[in-house]
């Protein structure tokens, strides 16, 4: 979704970008506002994590459902699950909003009604506590702390993270990650252990987050350097892991970069991911598109939901190195690394052929 789609109507944009339903609740008895955007379902019901945001305009927590959850659809069918693609967003009345065990049970109950269409998982601002609430009055959440839940996707996020990265060395001639400077933007669950898993392989860090003490904890724990959020994308680095919010990469800070590879956590990086994906190759910065190489607690939670084993799911987030080495190579038949990430996701979408993929691994 680019800058063109956010100044279209929310009607035309849905259709613009193929969305399926996109749902607009609120609760008056505890004060609950949320969206559910389902984007596609051609390759089986749709998961998609439910994040609880402050938004200053309703019209960005709309733009913003409407992407992320195009998003999941990519990156379901680049990481071979038969699953669809959507999201929700809490939208909160002000920063850092105490969590209420009422507005989960009620985003619970707004999940039920879509019937399993829908499947919710935990994202930026939701805890496992939030996700067991809302488990309370659905069954179609994953992610919580019961039983064959998941638990927490972050470690398993940030897992196929280092395996973009190491796709991404491959593709620069590298081998490993020792003498290595990483920039991470953001200390949330993901950022903090991709910062564990980095730092064990020999990596440099560079750090930044606007929790001090997170920023603390990580140079304490893995000797990493912290600067100001305002100089992350700006340090001289190996490669940059956007591990935060999503649309931090545009025309004016892509020109500020000093790394070879973008590849990180967060979703939706490029605020133009058309036009900022041939700035990035302009500028000779290798980038490993964020749909494929974040899959990992996607892959996780996905995976069991459809029944698969813990072996056959590890062994599917060790394929995103292999997913991303693929994209690598069909950049030379696209314009970008970017455009053949997006060319592969459509292609798998429109064979609906995943189920038969995930069936034989």
């Amino acid at each position: 979704m680019n800058d063109e789609t956010t100044n279209l109507s929310p009607l035309n944009a849905m259709a613009a970008h193929g969305h399926e339903r996109v749902c607009y609740h609120v609760d008056e008895e505890t004060g609950l506002r949320a969206i559910i955007a389902v984007h596609s379902t051609r390759l089986g019901n749709a998961l998609g994590g439910c994040r609880r945001w402050h938004y200053e305009h309703e019209n960005d927590a709309l733009y913003d459902v409407l992407r992320l959850s195009e998003g999941m659809t990519w990156k379901a069918a680049c990481a071979g699950l038969a699953m669809g693609g959507a999201k929700s967003v809490i939208l909160l009345p002000e920063n850092d909003a105490e969590m209420s065990r009422d507005r989960a049970r009620a985003m619970g109950r707004f999940i039920d009604t879509l019937n399993g269409t829908y499947i919710g998982a935990e994202d930026v601002g939701v805890s496992p506590e939030f996700t067991d609430w809302m488990l309370e009055t659905t069954d179609h959440v994953m992610g919580g702390t019961g039983e064959g839940q998941g638990g927490d996707p972050s470690p398993h996020t940030a897992m196929g993270v280092v395996y973009g990265m190491q796709a991404s060395l491959r593709q620069l001639g590298r081998d490993q990650f020792a003498g290595l400077t990483v920039a991470i933007q953001g200390l949330g669950s993901v950022g903090t252990y991709l910062a564990s898993l980095l730092h064990e392989r020999g990596a440099e860090l560079v750090v930044t987050d606007q929790n001090e003490a997170k920023v603390r904890y990580a140079c304490e724990t893995f000797d990493a350097k912290a600067v100001s959020p305002s100089e992350i994308l700006s340090v001289e680095c190996d490669v940059l892991a956007p591990c935060a919010m999503g649309a931090i990469l545009d025309e004016h800070s892509i020109d500020s970069l000093r790394t070879k590879v973008i590849c990180g956590a967060a979703n939706n990086v490029l605020r133009d991911p058309d036009a900022d994906a041939r700035r990035l190759a302009k500028r000779e910065i290798l980038y490993a598109p964020d749909f494929i190489v974040n899959a990992g607690g996607l892959i996780h939670l996905a995976g069991l939901y459809l029944g698969h084993s813990l072996e056959q799911l590890k062994a599917m987030i060790e394929r995103i190195e292999d997913t991303t080495m693929t994209v690598f190579e069909m950049a030379s038949d696209h314009e970008t690394t970017g455009h053949a990430a997006l060319a592969l996701a459509r292609k798998r979408v429109a064979e609906g052929g995943v189920k038969e993929q995930i069936n034989a691994g």
